[in-house]
């Protein structure tokens, strides 16, 4: 076979092993968080989390086909009155003992929209919380950063993949005290998510 032949299927192969990369949403430095927001007539709260795992599968060279599952762990969950703590905690709400993880399973992306290193797109997958699972659509952003790694790890080298997403769910539909309490706890849980993944090299 003529070199002139070879060059085309050498390019061909190389497009084929272009495997889109997997992104470790376990952070080192702990600094990926997840915050909920409830407001209710007669109490605001508002909490975070940082026990945050997971893994996503991401293509520079088509967003679209974006998939991964991102796991965050119920006990990680804080707010800052030690009582309302300890309650959200327990059998009565969350019951973190019973259903340690809470999930969301992105399964494709709609309305994909990429602007250089970063897309905009919603998401659809399965959200798990309390034992009950849902499939709803969220809105993300996800900020390719090539070669960035060792700038927020020191001494390693590879890719960040940012995702920032904000979201309702209700309470409600996860078996949380269905129509109870909610003068003090809203119905309505405005989450938002703040992580970074790693793909190191």
């Amino acid at each position: 076979m003529k070199l002139i032949h070879i060059i085309p299927l050498l390019s061909l192969a190389t497009a084929v092993y272009a495997a889109p990369q997997t992104f470790d949403f376990k952070d080192p430095k702990g600094v990926n968080n997840a915050i909920f927001k409830l407001d209710a007539p007669l109490e605001s709260i508002n909490g975070s989390a940082n026990g945050i795992s997971g893994t996503v599968s991401f293509d520079p060279e088509n967003p679209g086909a974006t998939t991964g599952k991102i796991v965050v762990t119920t006990a990680s969950l804080t707010v800052p009155n030690p009582m309302q703590n300890t309650h959200m905690q327990s059998d009565k709400w969350l019951d973190a003992a019973k259903y340690p993880e809470i999930t969301f399973e992105a399964k494709s992306l709609a309305s994909v929209k990429t602007d250089g290193n970063v897309t905009t797109a919603d998401a659809t997958g399965t959200f798990t919380l309390h034992g009950v699972s849902k499939e709803i659509t969220v809105p993300v952003k996800l900020t390719y950063l090539k070669d960035k790694l060792s700038a927020r790890v020191p001494n390693l080298n590879g890719d960040l993949l940012v995702i920032r997403a904000n979201f309702l769910i209700n309470r409600e539909d996860f078996d949380i005290n269905k129509g109870q309490y909610e003068d003090k706890v809203s119905p309505t849980i405005d989450l938002s998510l703040a992580i970074a993944g790693a793909c190191a090299k």
